[in-house]
């Protein structure tokens, strides 16, 4: 395999290169990159593709998604969101462990090894369990997960809620250098809830979540990372409250990090009027300023990585009444063009998102990706940076097309996706 990505503005936040150029692959790895890879520098037998001058990064590596296989294949599958991957720019996927089976042992881990490879399109890891069946109480086997491919370890959707379970994890997993990820939410103040906590919940009759649930269990894990010295990541953060504890936290030189997802800078509760099940997420939408607090802490560095947050349902799922609906939103292939946002705004540079969709999370994750290096993998995004259009999630390529997305303008679009040097998507170029 040899061939040439050449007439690109070439952008690796790993290294801090934006240039125009080209990238030439040969068997699965970039063998070379810069100004002077050129189609008249090119020896015959390599074949070019020009980029017309769109943006060429790493591929997204996207750490926080639900793949629903095994167990609920209806709502979404690794071949379905695989593509829908693809379509985003993505090329890494790492899922969450609330399959069913759980992700709590060997085989279920080998199982989702097994069947990425038959799909063969984007790179597919998985989280390991923190507990048994995700129920709080006995702790997985780490090590033997971690050797079969685990990245981290996760509860997913609920929070370790015993404080000496997590400590125990935590002390744990600093055995071997193990990553934690928290779903930050107070399970008690939590329970019953189903939006955001204010004037809008108490109009529309709904229970709600009050921000300090965020921060309640933050400020607890803080003191149980300063007690052990184990490796802490909070997961999708949503509140101003929870993002002061992170930031004491790094300051206190805790080895604590953490991201967000695209709901929570670009939407806020008011997407919940009209009872929009669509709208339901966990952590809930927050008011304005939580929103805006995001945004500033992914400009400060607060928020280390972007993640998508992917959470596929069918409509039995959410076209019911509000409190019955299912948290989540589907965010693969909207993505990039959301992130984007914060670009187009001015609230960050392009760099400063990309690094937070690439090399941020396979730093975090021990991935030798996200990067535009010589000898790293061929994983590829080439973007039309400025390219307006309007999000369809009707249309989309993943099964399920649960997010209120549809419609929404915004700037910014894949022209192609390369995996290991493979074309796995592609728009053709009018």
């Amino acid at each position: 395999m040899r061939c040439a990505f050449v007439n690109a503005r070439l952008l690796d936040p790993a290294s801090g290169m934006d240039q125009t150029g080209g990238l030439l692959v040969i068997d699965e790895a970039i063998a070379d990159v810069g100004p002077h890879i050129r189609p008249d520098q090119l020896s015959p037998d390599i074949e070019w593709i020009d980029c017309r001058g769109h943006c060429l990064a790493p591929g997204l590596v996207d750490m926080r998604t639900q793949f629903r296989e095994p167990g609920q294949e209806h709502k979404e599958t690794l071949d379905s969101i695989s593509r829908a991957a693809a379509a985003g720019g993505i090329t890494a996927l790492v899922g969450l462990p609330n399959t069913d089976p759980v992700i709590d042992d060997v085989a279920v881990v080998e199982f989702v090894a097994r069947r990425a490879r038959e799909v063969k399109l984007v790179k597919i890891f998985v989280y390991g369990a923190v507990t048994k069946g995700l129920a709080g109480k006995q702790l997985v086997e780490m090590g033997l997960l971690r050797e079969a491919g685990a990245l981290a370890f996760t509860d997913g959707l609920r929070a370790v809620r015993n404080a000496q379970v997590m400590r125990n994890a935590l002390s744990y997993a600093k055995a071997f250098d193990a990553l934690l990820i928290q779903h930050p939410e107070d399970p008690d103040l939590s329970h019953g809830g189903h939006m955001n906590e204010g004037e809008l919940a108490t109009r529309l009759g709904l229970v709600g979540i009050p921000p300090a649930a965020e921060s309640m269990l933050l400020e607890r894990d803080r003191r149980l990372v300063a007690l052990t010295g184990g490796r802490y990541h909070a997961a999708h953060l949503s509140t101003a409250e929870g993002l002061a504890v992170i930031r004491r936290a790094k300051a206190e030189g805790l080895r604590v990090t953490a991201d967000t997802a695209p709901p929570y800078f670009a939407l806020n509760e008011l997407e919940v009027q009209g009872y929009r099940t669509f709208a339901k997420v966990s952590p809930p939408l927050r008011a304005e300023p939580d929103r805006l607090a995001v945004v500033e802490a992914l400009r400060d560095g607060t928020i280390d990585v972007i993640a998508s947050d992917h959470a596929p349902h069918d409509q039995e799922s959410k076209r019911i009444p509000f409190a019955q609906a299912e948290p989540g939103m589907v965010g693969v292939e909207t993505l990039l063009p959301l992130a984007l946002e914060l670009v187009h705004s001015g609230a960050l540079s392009l760099m400063q998102v990309l690094e937070k969709m690439t090399a941020a999370p396979a730093k975090l994750l021990g991935l030798p990706l996200g990067t535009l290096a010589v000898g790293k993998p061929a994983d590829l995004v080439i973007f039309d940076l400025d390219r307006p259009w309007r999000l369809d999630v009707k249309g989309g390529v993943g099964k399920s097309k649960n997010a209120p997305y549809d419609g929404r303008p915004v700037q910014g679009q894949v022209r192609m996706t390369v995996v290991d040097g493979r074309i796995v998507y592609q728009v053709p170029e009018a």
